[in-house]
């Protein structure tokens, strides 16, 4: 086979998108080969608990920081009945952003 194995060790140190290109040239081919790494910390989980009278809003600032190498535009997508918040959110590279999370439940719930 032309095939020819090219063994890579990665070891990030922090959570973020990381570029690579590896150049391999001969006398008769260059190429280039392009790889993006993205590293999520471990634990990306999180649990909110929201207590407030019915008809009456409560906002949680959730922190979302970028420790990336470029600027970050969010989408969110909210699922549940009463949970409002922006469509979209911009954290600058070495930035930390609030997203702020509202929930105004119609009834007991």
């Amino acid at each position: 086979s032309d095939a020819v194995e090219l063994p890579i060790k990665f070891i990030p140190r922090y959570a973020g998108c990381y570029h690579c290109q590896i150049l391999l040239k001969s006398s008769c081919d260059v190429r280039v080969y392009e790889i993006e790494c993205v590293v999520n910390t471990e634990h990306a989980e999180a649990e909110l608990e929201f207590l407030t009278p019915a008809y009456q809003a409560v906002v949680q600032d959730i922190p979302i920081s970028n420790m990336s190498s470029q600027n970050w535009q969010l989408e969110a997508i909210l699922e549940g009945e009463g949970f409002y918040g922006p469509p979209l959110i911009n954290v600058g590279l070495g930035e930390t952003a609030l997203y702020p999370l509202m929930f105004r439940p119609l009834a007991q719930c």
